[in-house]
């Protein structure tokens, strides 16, 4: 019996993601799309979350919306007994996702806040790797240009739309992921450009347990090839995870890891724990953004125009 799931917030990343993945998985099906301004063929359309949780089939949730309107959607659909995956960052403060967390836990209902890049098919090798080894330096270069993967989206340069951090917090779910025990961040750097309130560009300063410097170096304004790299110092061994964790590299030497299936592989963790009736929702990578923005200095860069 397959699992009816509804998409919500019909944008660049359900086009491109998640409805490949789910009409790629036997495990689910769709069963309806909710958006202001997007359709799907083949299934019933809503415009508001609140018509189709009223008259819409019964099915869990798919979330793409922008971070900033996710938390009264998560509690209505939480409240009417809907599965919930939440596209990354699930929320738009620690506080907003505490707060789902807590109310799908009261309500027994399941929550997999997604992390695409841990599935990434070098990460699993990486944390390998580290687990067996003590690393003394981790540095994340990851730069891309915004006109390419953002193009259009006023909202991500608006306060909840985590500017720079939108993709670098993908490096960092990954860090977290690989590298065991806590992560602090020591000092960083913002660059806001002057007709917005997020970020263009953040360096990072951390340490990891024991003691390990760790950086970070986003940028949104490189264009050319991109660079999505982590590279990973254990004595006189090196890893270097590329393209986002497709990628990976020991002491200079290609490992084949398999291809890339992030989203379909978000889709199958998923369905296990629709079946465990299970939650997943680590906000890790989420609280190093928020302590970023607390210990961080800001300085204004030229305004940004798509």
């Amino acid at each position: 019996m397959t699992i009816p799931v509804a998409v919500v917030g019909v944008g660049k990343i359900a086009r491109d993601q998640h409805l490949p993945a789910i009409a790629a998985d036997p495990d689910f099906t769709l069963a309806a799309a909710v958006s202001r301004h997007g359709r799907v063929e083949g299934v019933p359309n809503f415009t508001d979350l609140d018509s189709f949780l009223a008259e819409g089939p019964p099915a869990a949730l798919a979330i793409c919306t922008p971070p900033s309107v996710r938390l009264e959607m998560c509690l209505a659909a939480i409240a009417a007994g809907r599965d919930l995956l939440i596209e990354k960052p699930p929320a738009a403060s620690l506080g907003e996702i505490a707060t789902i967390i807590e109310a799908a836990r009261a309500a027994g209902t399941v929550l997999f806040a997604t992390w695409h890049s841990r599935f990434a098919p070098g990460v699993e090798h990486a944390r390998a790797w580290i687990a067996a080894r003590w690393p003394t330096r981790l540095a994340i270069t990851w730069r891309e240009d915004v006109r390419r993967w953002h193009p259009n989206q006023a909202w991500i340069w608006q306060p909840g739309g985590f500017g720079v951090f939108d993709p670098g917090i993908n490096a960092l779910s990954i860090l977290t992921h690989i590298l065991p025990g806590p992560m602090h961040v020591e000092s960083a750097e913002m660059e806001v450009p002057a007709n917005a309130t997020t970020p263009i560009a953040a360096r990072l300063t951390m340490t990891g347990a024991g003691g390990l410097p760790v950086t970070a170096d986003f940028d949104w304004r490189q264009e050319g090839p991109q660079t999505w790299d982590i590279e990973v110092q254990a004595g006189p061994e090196r890893l270097k995870l590329r393209m986002g964790g497709a990628r990976l590299a020991i002491d200079g030497v290609e490992i084949d890891t398999g291809p890339e299936r992030e989203y379909p592989e978000i889709y199958r963790r998923f369905a296990r724990l629709i079946a465990a009736r299970d939650s997943d929702a680590d906000i890790a990578p989420l609280r190093i953004v928020a302590d970023a923005w607390l210990k961080g200095r800001q300085s204004a860069t030229e305004p940004f125009h798509d």
